[in-house]
This record gives structure tokens, C-alpha cells and sequence, in this order.
């Protein structure tokens, strides 16, 4: 079934129904463009390059970020979408304050990975518009749980489309021959538990203790409390990873550490961690801060940021544990810890 019947199949309900066929019909279409770009790498110039001058929040650009942000914006112009914001923009973008639809979107993530020949992507969260907003900031600053809409596009070997209208998620993998999405997994399910973790384990000095506790016990394997082997994989491209665990399971681990600027972590929470929430829990996983469901979060400001843990229900909900129990952390009190005053 190709993106454009699923689309016609579902959209007859209502006019929001409607209004969301034809986003994320604009969303398919730019993203083809861009994946056709992508799948060139140098041949189509140096695009991981920085281009100046640096976004709103001082981080650096490069020129493929430049280039599919406008194509994202450009395609939310041609859909009934009130405003949109993008990471690249200090503020929402105001396209037509009447339409039904607001838009949040990643136009591309992992752009350090663009030259290496690594998946990168494009995340975006969908929400209703509000008619009485005063601001266009309004139509964001909202918890998770209101989204309408959700999805992921990653350009890797395959470029798949993932999404969710909130009746599951489902992937549409390009049929380049065609030029179209064909579906390819009607109903994601994750496995309620695995023994794969994702973490970048250089930051592990900069953890807190409840992170720690939990990696050393994986590490410690079926010897250890866990009562299994683990295996840890980490990609350092969150569409990357993400749709590893939305295939196969596993858990994502993103914590706020000690380092400045860490605190609160670095995963956006409107157009990052609540599409990639909405997903997962649409798909049977879970998804926290790591101790609140992040989807329950309303966010500070446009650009706030957020730790972030998601995959596995199970294995999420024993990374809670780690951080809400005190059973968990008994162990490693001084006098019983491996270097404390009594040794193992």
C-alpha cells in the first residue's frame, strides 16, 4: 500500500483528519527531495560544512541544515498549518492563523554525522492549532499528549517514513524506482524488554549515581543483579537509534549530568523527545525524564530541553526504579559500595 492510498484510506473522518493527509503528504514530498540530496554525499557539494551564521541557540549549522529547513518550511506553506517551528528558528513562523494544524519539527538531526556517511533525520510533531492562541508560541508551549500527530524520517540504506495519526505507528519505506512510500511495517510492536541499552558511556563520570548504578549493573551482566548479558549500542544519531528500538527493542538512555548546560540534558522537548515519545508509547514502549512520562511535560520555553529515556516498557520502567527506590542504590551506600570500607 503506498503512503498516498494509506492516506486517502484514513483521512475521511473529519477536516483535521484531512488537513493531516495533506501535511504529511507535503512532509513525504520534501523528504524525498532532501533524500535524494543526502544519497549524493559529496558529489552533491560539501554539505556538512558550516554555514554561518549559527542558529538561535549558538549551535553550528550546516549547510544541510540550512537547506532542509527550508525545504520542510516550504512544505508546511502548501498545507493548512496556522505556524511552525523549527529548531533552526529562534521563534514560530506564522503561515496562516487559521488553519488547524501547528507544526514542530527537527528538519534535520545528527547533522554531525552528515559526512560520515551515518543515518541522519528528520523528526516533526503535529498539534492542534489554537484558535484563541495570543501568541504563536501558545500552540506549543502544550504537554506532549496533545500532539495529533508524530513522526520520523530516516535517511539511511533504506529512507523510511514513520509515523503515528494516534492509532498506532507505522513505517513507509521509499520505493526509489517509484519515487513513492510503500508500506513496509503496518504496526510497529516493541518487545516489552531487551537487553540492548543506548547510552554514549564517555559522559559516565559526569552521571548521576542512579545512571551509574543502572550501567554498572548491565555491565555486571547475568552475574549481576540484571540476571543477564547485555549489549550496548550507540550510534550518536538519535533517528539512528530510535528506530532501531522501534524495530527490534531496546532502550535509549540520554540523562541530564553534571556538566554546564547538561542539567536538564540536551534532547528539545517539543520537536524532539515529544514526537519520539508519542511514537514509542504508540508503538508499546515507554517514555520518561527519566522519572516523569515526558509526554506529561509541559515545556518553559520553545527550545527547552530534557533527559530522556525510551524504549522497552520494561526496561524503562526499571530505570525509574533505579532513580525512585531506594532499594536500588542500598548497595552502593559507602560502607557496602566495591571501594567503600568493606569490599566485595
Amino acid at each position: 500500500m503506498s503512503l498516498e492510498r494509506f492516506l486517502d484510506e484514513t483521512s475521511n473522518a473529519d477536516n483535521r483528519t484531512r488537513a493531516l493527509a495533506v501535511l504529511l503528504r507535503a512532509i513525504a514530498k520534501a523528504a524525498i527531495q532532501l533524500a535524494d540530496v543526502i544519497s549524493l554525499g559529496h558529489i552533491a557539494g560539501t554539505m556538512g560544512t558550516s554555514a554561518e551564521p549559527a542558529n538561535h541557540d549558538g549551535d553550528v549549522q550546516k549547510r544541510l541544515d540550512v537547506l532542509a529547513n527550508e525545504l520542510f518550511i516550504s512544505a508546511v506553506r502548501s498545507a493548512p498549518v496556522a505556524a511552525v517551528l523549527s529548531e533552526e528558528l529562534s521563534s514560530p513562523l506564522v503561515l496562516d492563523s487559521a488553519a488547524p494544524l501547528a507544526v514542530a519539527i527537527d528538519p534535520l538531526d545528527g547533522s554531525s554525522n552528515i559526512e560520515a556517511n551515518v543515518p541522519i533525520g528528520t523528526i516533526f510533531a503535529v498539534f492542534p492549532a489554537l484558535a484563541n492562541a495570543s501568541q504563536p508560541s501558545g500552540h506549543f508551549l502544550r504537554p506532549g499528549h496533545e500532539q495529533l500527530a508524530a513522526g520520523l524520517i530516516i535517511y539511511g540504506p533504506q529512507t523510511s517514513f514513520v509515523f503515528t495519526l494516534g492509532n498506532g505507528a507505522h513505517v513507509f519505506t521509499l520505493d526509489r524506482r517509484a519515487g513513492v512510500f510503500q508500506l513496509a511495517i503496518p504496526r510497529l510492536a516493541i518487545p516489552e524488554d531487551s537487553a540492548e541499552y543506548s547510552v554514549n558511556a564517555a559522559n559516565y563520570r559526569h552521571w548521576d549515581e542512579s545512571v551509574r548504578a543502572y550501567i554498572d549493573d548491565c555491565m555486571k551482566g547475568a552475574e549481576g543483579p540484571l540476571c543477564r548479558d547485555h549489549n550496548m549500542r550507540w550510534i550518536a544519531s538519535l533517528v539512528a537509534d530510535a528506530y532501531r528500538i522501534l524495530i527490534r527493542g531496546g532502550v535509549f538512555l540520554y540523562p541530564g549530568d553534571q556538566r554546564r548546560g547538561y542539567r536538564n540534558g540536551r534532547l528539545r522537548l517539543i520537536y524532539e523527545a515529544n514526537p519520539i515519545s508519542f511514537l514509542v508509547e504508540q508503538a508499546g514502549g515507554g517514555a520518561t525524564d527519566p522519572v516523569q512520562r515526558v509526554l506529561d511535560v509541559k515545556p518553559a520555553d520553545l527550545h527547552a530541553r530534557t533527559p530522556m529515556v525510551f524504549g522497552s516498557f520494561e526496561a524503562v520502567q526499571r530505570i525509574s526504579r533505579y532513580h525512585t527506590d531506594p532499594q536500588f542504590s542500598a548497595e552502593r551506600s559507602p560502607l557496602f559500595f566495591q571501594r567503600g570500607l568493606i569490599r566485595r
